[in-house]
């Protein structure tokens, strides 16, 4: 049945990219449960009874990818159920191709579940994804982590095995996908597929940073790291009496960024952001910016974060059965040479997870501070 489906499209589901797919389906899922209010109403404890019902069919009990068992990430574009080894090469592709969501750590909505469910789940995705797969290609769990990058982009963002190579090339599949608008040609975080599917236009000593790009992909993660932006306190003004400020996260070749908040200088976010951890561990880099239209965003500070002792406590008491609140290490803002943190900063641990709480002070601008809180998730969770 799964095999009919996908002859019935004749394919057409791989002439735009898995994202534009997935948001498809869930328009389409909105458009027949009433648009957009059906979100307001989206009750995240039915969702969590079909997320577990998803989970529960066979073929999702194992990571479509490698066969790790028990997945406990989701690639929402793919509709794949994959391991946290895994997850590290999906996010590293980018969120214009894969979206990676933790079943456990994040909340889900109806409408992601269902889209989810659209898609068929690892069975039909692996039909769809590794319908030309050579044989003996598919990767083993204790595969090292080049094969690991090596095939998850072969199977996903080059798409080569959803033809015959005998009678098709599978890079044209992409030739009719349209940039967003809002996509920089530039952008490293865009330019690699850009790159690969033109690089027969160019000569070969041009291909020296295609070389480097692909080489972000082969990083070993160590786990990951959930950074929750609380607020900002008194920052810096960038408009005529305000400013519009978001925050963007870096974490080695990774980035994200909060919603913008309008008109303040005190916003809230509580917006919590996840990253894969890379080895070896740089610092967490923190951004502000004041969003504008018709310019580009005009800075509003920054700030760097050791995030190695978070990682050393998390290891230290990863099989803690502490449940209430207790201090494990304090960092005193007088004594910080940096002079980056504006109060103390405290690693705690309660219920079996390890945070730490800091309030830094933005640098390279006159006047603001941060407040986020960060938790560190290791691998073998």
């Amino acid at each position: 049945m799964e095999r009919e489906g996908m002859d019935g499209n004749n394919l057409l589901h791989f002439l735009d990219t898995p994202s534009a797919h997935y948001r498809r389906t869930c328009d389409g899922f909105e458009a027949e449960n009433g648009g957009d209010d059906h979100s307001d109403d989206s009750d995240p404890a039915n969702a969590r009874e079909m997320l577990e019902c998803l989970l529960n069919q066979p073929a999702n009990k194992f990571c479509a990818d490698c066969g790790i068992p028990d997945p406990k990430w989701a690639a929402l574009p793919f509709g794949a159920f994959i391991c946290i080894k895994c997850s590290g090469t999906h996010r590293s592709l980018g969120v214009h191709i894969s979206k990676v969501i933790s079943v456990n750590l994040d909340e889900w909505t109806d409408e992601e579940v269902n889209c989810l469910a659209e898609t068929g789940g690892n069975s039909v995705v692996n039909t769809r994804y590794e319908a030309f797969l050579p044989e003996n290609k598919k990767i083993k769990q204790d595969c090292s982590t080049e094969e690991r990058n090596d095939f998850i982009r072969k199977k996903y963002q080059f798409q080569q095995f959803v033809c015959d190579p005998q009678f098709s090339c599978p890079l044209p599949l992409n030739k009719r996908h349209v940039p967003d608008k809002h996509q920089q040609p530039n952008s490293n975080k865009h330019g690699f597929g850009h790159a690969f599917r033109n690089s027969w236009r160019k000569k070969d000593s041009d291909n020296k940073g295609l070389k480097k790009m692909s080489d972000v992909g082969m990083i070993e993660f160590v786990g990951l790291i959930k950074v929750n932006i609380v607020k900002g306190i008194d920052l810096a003004v960038r408009d005529v009496m305000s400013s519009d400020p978001y925050v963007m996260i870096i974490l080695g070749h990774q980035s994200m960024k909060t919603k913008v908040i309008k008109n303040t200088l005190n916003p809230i976010w509580n917006e919590r952001l996840m990253l894969s951890i890379p080895d070896p561990i740089p610092p967490l880099k923190l951004q502000v910016f004041d969003k504008d239209t018709f310019s580009s965003d005009d800075r509003m500070g920054e700030a760097e974060v050791d995030i190695r002792p978070l990682i050393s406590a998390t290891k230290e008491h990863e099989n803690s059965t502490i449940t209430e609140l207790t201090e494990l290490y304090r960092w005193s803002a007088s004594e910080d040479s940096n002079g980056v943190l504006a109060k103390d900063s405290v690693i705690s641990i309660a219920n079996g997870k390890v945070k730490q709480e800091i309030t830094l002070k933005l640098q390279n601008v006159e006047r603001g501070e941060v407040e986020i809180e960060i938790e560190c998730v290791p691998l073998s969770q």
